[in-house]
């Protein structure tokens, strides 16, 4: 274990054995807290000089740039996002702050693997939980409408995780391509089979045009649905009339997984030889949650740019 974790534990450890963590973290008004915090950096960086600033940079692992070549990647976001958009998939721009608990509220996401921020909020660690909040705060103003027709919005966005990893490659922001679908259960899986083939479209056509490459379809059952298995043998037998031409490969272990209900995929592909898991995605009841509507239904999936750019080539 490093010095820097032990540090982390004991730290955590002592704040929360006295009255401060329970003063600061529910005895004081958001705005409360917000304003002795917002005191507290700006007295700490009042007292540093730029030394201390180089200093920090070098040692934070958050801040650095990444190696990508951002040519490659900003076009590879246009052409991903343009494929998306031909299928009916709205782009959308998100903003880098998320509000507060964006991932920990309702996708049981450990608050610590986010970096939390100032002014109630944190840096957005799944663009997916933002396109959610978005949707759900304009179908419950009115603003959008997703009974007759599904709301299917796109995005690229650079993500900030606070875990760290051991993988090689694998680094704490990176870039992904995100697609999020809402609508209305309305009977006989009508939202989840045509909005699952919908999102399996944009995939293959994103990588037979830009990297020449077929995909495959992993399915795995989750909980969260009555009939976890008829749902998929339901979705998975709909490829042939949905007209999808992928080979999908169906696992029927209902893996305890709180994130994805009923149906979760990972999308496979075969570039210069060697495979790559690139991506996922399933069903979650995030709207169920802002809203309190049972009906409402979601699908979220993504894939990761980064891994992608080195084969991409206009």
């Amino acid at each position: 274990m490093s010095d820097e974790t032990n540090h982390r534990i004991h730290t955590e450890h002592t704040l929360d054995q006295g009255p401060l963590s329970e003063t600061l973290s529910r005895r004081l008004s958001g705005s409360e807290l917000n304003t002795l915090l917002l005191k507290v950096f700006r007295e700490r960086t009042r007292a540093g000089n730029a030394s201390d600033l180089l200093k920090r940079y070098h040692d934070n692992r958050f801040v650095k740039p990444a190696e990508v070549s951002a040519l490659d990647l900003k076009r590879l976001e246009l052409d991903v996002l343009e494929i998306a958009n031909a299928h009916a998939f709205d782009p959308i721009q998100l903003s880098p702050a998320a509000p507060l608990g964006s991932c920990s509220v309702v996708a049981t996401v450990d608050q610590n693997k986010v970096i939390s921020a100032l002014r109630g909020t944190e840096l957005v660690a799944d663009a997916t939980n933002m396109l959610a909040l978005h949707i759900s705060d304009g179908l419950k103003s009115g603003e959008l409408d997703n009974r007759s027709r599904h709301v299917r919005l796109s995005t690229t966005h650079r993500h900030v995780r606070a875990q760290r990893f051991h993988a090689p490659g694998m680094v704490p922001h990176f870039h992904v391509f995100c697609m999020v679908s809402s609508g209305m259960d309305q009977g006989s899986y009508s939202f989840e089979i045509p909005s699952f083939w919908e999102h399996i479209r944009v995939y293959r056509d994103i990588f037979d045009r830009l990297f020449h490459s077929s995909i495959s379809i992993e399915i795995q059952v989750r909980q969260g649905y009555a009939d976890p298995e008829g749902l998929v043998r339901r979705v998975a037998g709909a490829g042939k009339t949905e007209s999808v031409d992928v080979t999908v490969s169906l696992h029927s272990d209902k893996t305890n997984n709180a994130y994805y209900e009923g149906l979760q995929f990972t999308l496979v592909t075969e570039i210069q030889g060697n495979t790559y898991a690139i991506g996922d995605g399933g069903f979650v009841n995030w709207t169920q949650q802002l809203i309190g509507n049972k009906k409402q239904r979601m699908l979220i999936s993504a894939i990761g740019l980064e891994r992608l750019t080195p084969f991409y080539r206009r």
